[in-house]
This record gives C-alpha cells, sequence and structure tokens, in this order.
C-alpha cells in the first residue's frame, strides 16, 4: 500500500493508509518520548481512467477479527477489481527513462508533499534534504502468536525483502533478534495489541514508547504505518525504525505493506503522482517493488550522493547516477531493454 512521510529533524515521522479512498495520510506525533518528532498528512487522486471502489463499512468492534479480515479482503478484492494492486515489476505499458528516473528520485527522496503552516499540516509540497542509513541495519519481525503458520510466513516475507533490500542499498542489512535491532517491523492482530504491547516492551525496550502509541491510536482504516526516528545529532541519518503491518489482511495486502513500508523507510519517504511503475504512488496500481524503484533505492545509496543533500545540490549528479544504476540493475538481469543514455 502507497504511504508517504514527512519527516521532523531528531524526531519520527508516521504514514498509515486509508484503504479503498487510496489515500495516504500522514499525522503529527508529538511528545512520543525519546522518539518525539514531526509528520504530516500526504494524498493524491488515483489515475482518471481508474475509478474508485467504495469502502466497505468498516467493522463495529476491534477486537472481532472475523469482520476485521473480510473488510480487509473485500478492500483488497475491490482495489484489485479496479485494476490496482498489479502484479508487474516491469510493465510494458510504462516505460521509463533517465529523465523520469531524475524527475522521480526528486520527488520521493528530496520533497515533503505537507508542510507545518501554523502548527497545521497543509497539501503543500516542500524541500527536503536527503536521508539515508549510514549504521548497520538490523531487523526484527514479530508476529501474532496465535497464527503460528501465518506468522512465519510473514517473517519470511520480511527476511527475504531484507536482503534484497541489502543488495540494492549496498548497506549492512541483516536480520537479528537481540539488543541491537534497530528496524522492528510488527505484524498487529488488533485484538491482541496490549499482549503484543507488552512483549515489546520487554524485548525491545528502546521502541516501547512509540510501540505504545501506535497501537493505542492506530485506527481500524490505517493498513500499515512506518515510523522513522533521525539521529538527533544529525536530521539526515536514520536511527530506527518501527513498521505497524495489521494482521488481519490478506496475503498479498500484507506483502503490498512489508514491500512499500520498507523500502520507504530506506530513504524514498515522498510519493508522486508522476512515477510510474512505482510502489511510491497513491495510485494502489502496483503492489510490490518495481525495477523503476529498485534502480530509486540504488540511486539513493551511491556514494556520489550524500545525507543532507538538498535537491539543488543533487540535481546535477542525478542523470550520471541513473545511468549507473541502470546498468547495475541490468547487469543483475532487471530493467530489460531499459537504453543507459
Amino acid at each position: 500500500m502507497a504511504a508517504g512521510s514527512a519527516e521532523g529533524a531528531g524526531g519520527c515521522d508516521t504514514g498509515r493508509i486509508r484503504p479503498g479512498l487510496a489515500l495516504a495520510l500522514l499525522f503529527a506525533l508529538a511528545g512520543c518520548g525519546g522518539f518525539g518528532g514531526e509528520a504530516a498528512p500526504e494524498a493524491a487522486p488515483a489515475p482518471a481512467s481508474a475509478a474508485m471502489p467504495e469502502t466497505p463499512p468498516l467493522p463495529d468492534r476491534v477486537g472481532d477479527e472475523a469482520a476485521l479480515r473480510q473488510f480487509y479482503a473485500n478492500v483488497q478484492s475491490d482495489l484489485i477489481a479496479t485494476g490496482r494492486l498489479r502484479l508487474e515489476t516491469a510493465p510494458a505499458d510504462a516505460p521509463y527513462g533517465v529523465p523520469e528516473l531524475v524527475r522521480d528520485f526528486e520527488r520521493v527522496a528530496l520533497y515533503n508533499e505537507y508542510t507545518d503552516v501554523n502548527g497545521e499540516f497543509l497539501h503543500q509540497e516542500s524541500p527536503s534534504i536527503l536521508r539515508r542509513w549510514t549504521v548497520p541495519i538490523r531487523v526484527a519481525a514479530m508476529a501474532s502468536p496465535s497464527t503460528p503458520r501465518e506468522s512465519a510466513h510473514d517473517r519470511g516475507n520480511v527476511a527475504a525483502f531484507t536482503k534484497r533490500l541489502a543488495r540494492l542499498s549496498g548497506t549492512d542489512m541483516a536480520m537479528a533478534d537481540d539488543a541491537s535491532v534497530n528496524f522492528l517491523v510488527l505484524f498487529m492482530n488488533s485484538s491482541e495489541r496490549e499482549a503484543f504491547a507488552d512483549q515489546i516492551r520487554q524485548r525491545y525496550p528502546t521502541f516501547a514508547p512509540a510501540v505504545m502509541n501506535a497501537l493505542r491510536d492506530t485506527p481500524l482504516d490505517t493498513f500499515c504505518t512506518t515510523y522513522a526516528f533521525f539521529d538527533p545529532e544529525n536530521p539526515a541519518l536514520y536511527a530506527s525504525v518501527l513498521i505497524l503491518i495489521r494482521a488481519e489482511h490478506p496475503p498479498l495486502t500484507k506483502l503490498s505493506c512489508v514491500h512499500e513500508e520498507m523500502a520507504q523507510a530506506m530513504g524514498l519517504p515522498n510519493d508522486s503522482p508522476e512515477a510510474r511503475p512505482s510502489l511510491f504512488s497513491d495510485s494502489l496500481e502496483f503492489a510490490l517493488l518495481t525495477e523503476h524503484d529498485e534502480i530509486l533505492l540504488r540511486m539513493l545509496y551511491d556514494p556520489r550522493l550524500r545525507p543532507g543533500m538538498t535537491a539543488e545540490e543533487a540535481r546535477p549528479l542525478l542523470p550520471d547516477i541513473a545511468r549507473d544504476a541502470i546498468a547495475a540493475e541490468q547487469r543483475d538481469g532487471g530493467a530489460p531493454g531499459l537504453a543507459v543514455n
């Protein structure tokens, strides 16, 4: 699912999804202990050619797991029926080249879609800075103990995608299960949220304040959420990430949340209606990370770019970086037919 994000220095950002309406929203997270910071809402229209599905009624009770599963399954079915959640990663009907990659990278990596104006977040795009990881990334996935087979599958998806992100970014990124964890992915069952919070508090106490806020305030129409925390000494560097994904989702929706949230948490927090084929678009057209998005990740971690760069500083470098990223993608067997020019 598409989710935008906006970022606050020394703080945290968070994104959430409204199913069916294809909205990506961000909200302020004030006073979250040592993780306090800013965020902002984001929303963009889907392509005019696609009819928006009607949103099914929400279940009356948070703890009604069967009703929640049916609700989210209906949303997924409606999105697929209207041409969304496509599984292609390099579709012939969405060509792109260096100019499009440069444009999309600038919008996705170097801009915020919402601006804080007198304490209110307005849908007004504003320049940001390049943010990425420079410390080792240690990923853990926690899932509901009440569904062991499903939970094992979810953790397997996180582990597989962690390897993929490590390869694309060239970062020291791996799964872990100790105090080194700074990238936590939670598959949250609504009826077990309190017990889940207690488990997290015991195993990963540094995440506890943010987890408690997230579990307490996550509404039913929030599909998946990312909280990104920045180094208080350098707001261009990520320090830790918390991702919340509803365990009641059907498999494709959960996998889409894994791809989108984990990829955005690497430093591609914005969405662009022009980016295609891409997860980083509110159209929800594509369900999984595309080859276009893989190239954006390669560009983000190119050594010619540095954390803290503005769009003006990065822009002259981006065409050559895009060409080299395309070439690397082609060497790895992706990006078929793209010209390196």
